[in-house]
């Protein structure tokens, strides 16, 4: 009896091997729903919908965006995660943003655990803005004042504990323990209204502030990304000054937890070859993001130290959850 009960469960266990390889082989059957979790118009959009359209090509069938802004980008992969892992539902994310908030505040899933890694797609690039005509010339000239007036300097950011604002707390606690004040404001056009009214010192962002670059009104001291920008080649990153500090907000695609490897080779080889169509690479030339390229091993890897860097820039500022 126990034999024929053994060689019923492996009978079981083939054929439903058989069908999950045969679903793969067929996969994708109909379209594959790609869920934004931002407004659209912005770049995760306009990056997301670009990318998507030149996977088609290699799928055979659309990639269809559905925004699902709200909670930095957690009520859309909240509600992801709860869909079947076959490869129909995916999401595009700034990862740090997510990584944030789960050390924040009180989330419906994990970061690590509930999602399946299909691969890094780009990263939303960030810098340190100045007006032009503040009495700084270089980074160093502005850390040294800042850190011979205490509090004297305040600096803006689009909200408290997003990666900008991490950034610049960071970067003060290595350049010598700096105390300055952050003013958070609801977006990239109030902290330019900011900083051109002179409410405050600086502020730290995305490329929001490029059109004021080039008018002359501000000054980009450094880019807190792992990269320059491709607009200012000449401007130097955080770590190319000496501060071990870089923030890209890197922007990946996501699935549900448990997704088949020949599904989510297939999504993660299409999305690959999308990387390189022009328009994907016109997408991002307009926002000022490179790509930046993880497979799924390298960004389950990187999601790990990514999450743990993030908790412990937040319990440092004593933001973290209670």
């Amino acid at each position: 009896m126990k034999r024929q009960m053994t060689g019923l469960f492996l009978t079981i266990s083939f054929i439903l091997s058989l069908g999950m390889a045969a679903t793969a082989a067929e996969f994708p059957t109909k379209h594959i729903t790609l869920i934004i979790p931002m407004t659209a118009g912005g770049s995760m959009d306009v990056t997301g919908r670009a990318l998507g359209n030149a996977a088609k090509k290699f799928l055979g069938q659309p990639i269809i965006p559905e925004h699902i802004p709200g909670g930095g980008g957690t009520v859309g992969l909240a509600i992801m995660v709860k869909k079947p892992a076959d490869g129909y539902t995916i999401a595009y994310i700034a990862t740090n943003n997510l990584n944030i908030n789960w050390h924040m505040r009180e989330m419906s899933f994990h970061p690590l655990e509930d999602v399946t890694p299909i691969i890094r797609f780009s990263g939303m690039p960030s810098g340190i803005v100045i007006r032009a005509d503040a009495p700084w010339k270089t980074l160093q000239e502005f850390l040294q004042y800042a850190k011979q007036n205490p509090q004297k300097i305040s600096y803006a950011t689009a909200g408290i504990g997003l990666p900008p604002h991490l950034a610049m707390e960071e970067l003060a606690i290595l350049a010598g323990g700096i105390q300055w004040m952050h003013i958070p404001y609801k977006g990239g056009g109030e902290c330019n209204t900011a900083l051109l009214g002179g409410h405050v010192d600086m502020m730290a962002g995305g490329s929001f502030w490029a059109p004021l670059v080039d008018a002359g009104k501000f000054r980009l001291l450094a880019s807190v990304a792992p990269f320059r920008f491709p607009r200012y080649p000449q401007v130097l990153t955080l770590r190319e000054i000496g501060y071990d500090v870089a923030y890209s907000s890197p922007l990946d695609i996501l699935g549900p937890k448990g997704m088949p490897k020949p599904i989510l080779n297939k999504l993660h080889d299409a999305l690959k070859k999308a990387m390189d169509d022009p328009e994907v690479v016109n997408a991002l030339n307009i926002f000022d993001m490179v790509p930046i390229y993880l497979n799924p091993e390298d960004l389950v890897k990187a999601h790990q130290q990514e999450f743990e860097h993030m908790g412990r820039m937040v319990r440092k500022l004593g933001l973290q959850k209670k």
